[in-house]
């Protein structure tokens, strides 16, 4: 009966200090079954060769709430949501008008709005560069990061810092960029 006291003062104290969320970590790898959001079905998807144009937004209000995959949210992490990759998944994501470029790790769903590729958490998109635009053109392309960046995304801090795109690269990729709404 003590012992029962004990481990139950213990989980409540845990519940406090973390709640129910899931440890940071890139295991187990989740895809996911397809859902539906405001009449636009998605399909999870693992995606090895993803490599994708549009438009990137930010979010970073939600601070403290879950994540898609279980994770609590953490604004000023470089993190990200996208409709189908699986969770967690790394991306290189570059910013189309700079030629900036960071390496974000993926553990949300969304956005959900036309057009918008991916979402940003406010640290990303300071890394990024894209934060007082609210948006921006990018590329998005699944990545396979070393482990010592994985594992600094993992704590919350930015990975190695990539050389911007050339400016030949950058026009070429500028070029295939959908319209805005597409």
């Amino acid at each position: 009966m003590r012992m029962g006291g004990a481990a139950l003062a213990v989980l409540a104290l845990s519940a406090c200090a973390g709640g129910n969320y899931r440890p940071v970590a890139d295991a187990p790898v989740r895809i996911g079954p397809a859902y539906t959001i405001r009449g636009t079905t998605y399909v999870p998807a693992a995606a090895p060769a993803y490599d994708a144009l549009g438009y990137a937004s930010w979010y970073g209000s939600e601070s403290g709430n879950r994540t898609a995959n279980g994770e609590q949210f953490r604004p000023g992490w470089i993190t990200a949501a996208h409709t189908t990759l699986p969770l967690p998944t790394y991306v290189e994501v570059t910013a189309l008008d700079t030629g900036r470029r960071i390496i974000v790790r993926v553990n949300d769903r969304g956005p959900f709005a036309l057009g918008r590729i991916i979402d940003l958490s406010r640290g990303a998109a300071e890394e990024l560069g894209m934060k007082t635009q609210g948006h921006a053109p990018v590329r998005v392309r699944r990545v396979d990061p070393s482990e010592k960046d994985r594992k600094r995304l993992r704590e919350g801090k930015a990975a190695a810092r990539l050389e911007p795109l050339s400016g030949q690269e950058l026009q070429r990729l500028r070029e295939r960029l959908p319209a805005k709404g597409q």
